[in-house]
C-alpha cells in the first residue's frame, strides 16, 4: 500500500532531488522568478515556502536551518535580510506559479514560478472597471451631445482673444506641391 506518500519524486534518487530543489530555491531566492517545468515548481513551492516562513524570525537557530536546505551563504542572506521584511504581514502564500505553454521538445507542460511581492506588474493597482449597461444608445446618446456643446463656444471665443493669431503662410506650399 502507498499510504501518505503523496509528494512527487521528479524521477530522482532521494540526494539527486534535494540537490535539484536546493539549487532550484536557491535561484529563486537570487533571481525573484525561475522558468521550469510545471511538476518542478509546484515540488519547489512545497520545498522553499516554509523556509521563506521561517526567515520572518531572524535568530541563529533560523538561519542555521535554512542553510541547512539552501546551502548558500548569499541566498540565506537574501532571504532574510530584503525578503523577510517584503512577506513579514504575509500570512502564507510567499510564490505564484503561472503557466507559460509546453515545451517544443518534449511537450512537457512549462511555468515560472516567482515571489509574489516582487512581480512589479501584478503590484500595480488596476483601474476599476467601467461597468456597462444595457439601456438603449439613442437616448444616451442625446443627453451627452447636448451639454457638450454648449461650453464648448465660450471656450472658442476666449481663445482667439488671449493670443494673436499666428501669421499665415499655407497658401504658397500648395502652389509648390503642384508644380512638382
Amino acid at each position: 500500500m502507498r499510504h501518505n506518500k503523496k509528494f512527487n519524486h521528479l524521477g530522482r534518487s532521494k540526494a539527486h532531488r534535494d540537490a535539484l530543489l536546493s539549487n532550484m530555491a536557491t535561484s529563486l531566492i537570487l533571481h525573484k522568478r525561475i522558468f521550469t517545468t510545471l511538476a518542478k515548481a509546484k515540488a519547489l513551492r512545497v520545498y522553499v515556502e516554509p523556509l521563506i516562513n521561517r526567515s520572518k524570525e531572524d535568530s541563529t537557530a533560523s538561519r542555521r536551518v535554512v542553510f541547512s536546505y539552501l546551502r548558500s551563504k548569499e541566498a540565506v542572506t537574501e532571504l532574510f535580510k530584503n525578503i523577510a521584511e517584503k512577506v513579514a504581514d504575509r500570512p502564507g502564500g510567499y510564490t505564484r506559479i503561472l503557466k507559460t505553454g509546453n515545451r517544443l521538445g518534449d511537450n512537457a507542460k512549462t511555468c515560472f514560478i516567482e515571489l509574489v511581492d516582487y512581480n512589479e506588474n501584478m503590484l500595480k493597482e488596476k483601474a476599476p472597471k467601467k461597468t456597462r449597461t444595457r439601456r438603449s444608445k439613442k437616448s444616451t446618446a442625446a443627453e451627452t451631445a447636448a451639454p457638450a456643446e454648449a461650453p464648448a463656444a465660450p471656450a472658442e471665443t476666449a481663445a482667439p482673444a488671449a493670443e494673436p493669431a499666428a501669421p499665415a503662410e499655407p497658401a504658397e506650399k500648395p502652389a509648390e506641391n503642384a508644380e512638382k
